[in-house]
Parts: structure tokens; sequence; C-alpha cells
């Protein structure tokens, strides 16, 4: 669903029934927008969904604690009224830019959500860990995020380790961010006549974005540089089956993908790697040779689609907290928990 969320008075607690009967509430907030879903406390069947696609805003104090509210409480509200009677039991929220921006979520929300429902369980997630949990629930292995950013997380269910995510200025490397900004160079390298230009690429950037000359003035003043830039990945693509410079351009993002998953894999037999996000499906100018890649950098782990999408991992998170299951490690920027589980 992607309609707005209806508006709605502060929630209060949803009911009084125990564990057991409980509800878990599942967040994921990202740059497109806020997802919320309601589901079972005991096996974490989702009973429903709200999406709005207006991102909750970030200001000094990092992301907006009551602006996530805002939207948080009315969605959950609407989605408990037929569930009269159960309590909200646990909650996960997974944010993107929770590790360096999420200071006032977990000042504020452990209070708030406590004082809405009475809710004694929260998990305050990195959006890579949501990723995880949803892609490969508590396996130890990596999962790669690819879309206008990428970064990779892996565990042994001991400690998490990073990979990249450090945006497209310094990092990213891989992501749709960097293959759009490298098809674009070779546009322009095409259209000064020096080596390792793409004529086709010239080509499609001048389709896409106007005549090539002009287009620092008009990609430099965007404040969403990133997205421009990913919006040109899929050109690359279409090009690669018969121009060999858009080919090259996918082989070396494969390359820096398997690096960063390389990264942080669990070296131990039986680890797994999953690859999420909407940059995978490119299809395969880029899945082909990121599988020989992750083969020659990773052979001992197998590579598995994913369960599930980072609202999906967010519920999981719920309710492993609802059960006393949650095996994922805790750390201090990707997974904080609040309550009763907290160690």
């Amino acid at each position: 669903m992607n309609e707005p969320f209806a508006s709605a008075g502060p929630a209060g607690p949803v009911g009084l029934s125990g564990p057991s009967d409980g509800l878990v509430v599942g967040v994921d907030s990202g740059g497109s927008g806020i997802r919320v879903a309601l589901a079972e406390a005991v096996g974490g069947a989702v009973l429903g969904t709200r999406a709005s696609r207006e991102p909750v805003r970030t200001g000094p104090g990092g992301i907006s604690a009551r602006h996530l509210l805002e939207q948080v409480l009315p969605a959950v509200r609407a989605l408990a009224e037929p569930h009269c009677g159960r309590s909200v039991v646990a909650v996960a929220v997974g944010a993107a830019g929770m590790a360096t921006l999420g200071d006032e979520l977990r000042a504020e929300l452990p209070g708030a959500f406590a004082g809405a429902w009475g809710v004694g369980r929260l998990a305050l997630a990195a959006d890579a860990v949501t990723a995880y949990a949803g892609a490969l629930g508590q396996r130890p292995g990596a999962v790669v995020a690819g879309g206008t950013g990428m970064i990779a997380l892996g565990t042994d269910l001991t400690s998490w380790r990073r990979a990249d995510g450090w945006g497209h200025l310094l990092g990213d490397c891989g992501s749709g961010a960097w293959i759009g900004r490298a098809g674009l160079e070779a546009a322009m390298r095409a259209y000064d006549g020096r080596r390792g230009g793409s004529a086709a690429l010239l080509v499609r950037a001048e389709k896409v974005f106007g005549p090539v000359a002009g287009l620092p003035g008009t990609l430099y003043p965007r404040t969403d540089r990133p997205a421009v830039l990913a919006s040109f990945a899929p050109e690359v693509g279409r090009c690669a089956a018969e121009d060999p410079v858009a080919a090259d351009i996918l082989a070396r993002a494969a390359g820096h993908i398997a690096d960063a998953a390389e990264a942080v894999c669990p070296v131990a037999p039986g680890a797994v790697v999953a690859l999420t996000g909407g940059l995978f499906r490119m299809g395969d100018a880029l899945l082909v040779p990121l599988r020989a890649a992750l083969g020659e950098r990773l052979p001992h782990a197998r590579a598995v689609d994913p369960a599930g999408d980072p609202l999906a991992g967010a519920v999981a998170l719920a309710a492993g907290l609802a059960s006393d299951t949650l095996r994922l490690p805790e750390d201090p920027s990707l997974l904080r928990l609040f309550g009763d589980t907290a160690s």
C-alpha cells in the first residue's frame, strides 16, 4: 500500500492481552517513505500493513522522533482496530541512517512507545540490520543491500561486520549511483574524444538528460545527486550486451560488490550470502559477473535468495523479542535493544 496515513490522535494502549496472544509492530523507514506492519507475536504472521511515501525528516538531533511517531502511532491504531483487546508486546524499528543519525530515536522512542501502548520491548536497528533479518533471518552469513547506495553486513551471531555504505563521494562502490556515474563519465569521454569513452552511452545520456555539455550545470546543484546518478544505471545495463565499455563498468561493479561481501562474510562453513535491493533487478548484465566474483571470493559460502524484505526483517526482530528467541547480536549503533530483554 502506498496511500498516505490517515490522521489520528495519540494512540492509546491497544489492549491488555498477554504475550502469547499479543501483537508486534515492525517499522521500515527509508529514503522513499515509511512502512508499518502489525503481526502476530507468535510466528510473526503479518495481519496488515500501512505505508506512506513521506520520508521521516532529519534535523539537528538526527532522524526526527516526533515525525516518525506522527506517522507510526496513527498507522498502528488503524491496523489494530480489528484486533481490539490484544496488546502490542514488542516493536522493532529499522531506519536508514540509524547508525549515525539515530540518537534522537534511541533517546525518545522507548518512552514514547511505552506510553502509547505499554510496550516494554523495543529494537532500534539500522536498515541494513532489518535487511539482513528479512533476507537471512538469524543464520550466520552476509547480506549485500544494493540500490542507489550499497552496504554489506555480515554476522557470525556474535558480532556484526559492516563494509561500505559510506555514500556516493566516499564509497557505495558498485551501487546504482556508482554505476550511473561511471556510465556518464564514459559518455563524457566519448563526447570529448578521449579514450575509454562509449558512443552508445553518450547517445543514452543525451536522450535522458539532453546535451551532455549542460550536464554539470544540471547535476551539480542537485541535492539528490546520488538518485540522479543512479537513474542512469539501467541505461548502462541496457547497453552492456553490445557495448564493451558498459559491460566493463558492470564487471567492475560486480567486483566491488563481491569485495564488500567478502569483507563481512563469516569464514565458517555453512555461511550464506544474499543480495537484496532494487540494484539487483538489473538482471544478468550485473548478476552474471557478480555470481562469478562471489564464487571466487567466497567459495565456502552458499548464495541464497532473500526470504523477505526489510519490513519482514523488522517484524522478525519484533517477534524474536516477544518470544525471547532473538539471536542477532546487539551493537551500539546497528542494533539496540530496550526493555526487559536488553543487556
